[in-house]
């Protein structure tokens, strides 16, 4: 058994312990609008988004949100995860990753940032609570906390207020450039 104590790492090895260590991690999309009405999109790790900082300075995801208080979450699936993964290219705030991964905007119901139709589940989401994390001499990262104020579910997936796990055929996200789908599904009945 190896020991290590993180405070002797950099944030990117800790960092890359964590992402090859919990798996498999939920891919969420988010989407956001900014000041300049620029449409927004990136993949994050759920059930939480912690952004990490670029030299101090907020992400465009992590200032929309905070500049907004809107966002939408979406689930990654076995059908779209190219076009999300298009979505992590690093590009200048006044360019859409949506228009670069040429997905199709879709109107909310009870925010006015857009979600995508290519997602069989969008979260439309209200800032709770944001929070900087990190020392004086680390980056830092925002942890961003939102409220579900609405679901949009597909309804080829949806039956009787349950899910169909393989009908969503959810991707995550493992170490580098690997990704997994849901392999086999199985029940263990839970005791009372």
């Amino acid at each position: 058994m190896i020991s290590i104590d993180p405070s002797d790492n950099s944030e990117r090895e800790n960092y890359k312990f964590l992402i090859g260590s919990i798996i498999s991690r939920p891919i969420a999309f988010v989407t956001t609008v900014s000041n300049e009405g620029i449409l927004n999109g990136a993949p994050f790790n759920i059930p939480s988004l912690a952004i990490q900082r670029n030299d101090g300075t907020h992400k465009d995801t992590a200032r929309n949100i905070i500049s907004t208080k809107e966002f939408v979450v979406h689930i990654v699936d076995k059908e779209n995860v190219e076009k999300i993964n298009k979505t992590a290219a690093a590009l200048p705030p006044e360019q859409s990753e949506i228009e670069l991964a040429q997905l199709t905007p879709a109107e909310s119901t009870k925010i006015s940032v857009p979600g995508v139709m290519e997602a069989k589940i969008r979260m439309e989401c209200t800032l709770e609570q944001s929070l900087r994390i990190g020392g004086v001499d680390t980056p830092g990262c925002d942890l961003i906390i939102g409220k579900v104020v609405q679901f949009h579910i597909d309804e080829n997936i949806y039956e009787k207020g349950r899910i169909d796990p393989g009908g969503l055929a959810a991707v995550s996200r493992l170490a580098g450039n690997q990704y997994a789908k849901i392999g086999d599904i199985f029940s263990i009945e839970r005791p009372k």
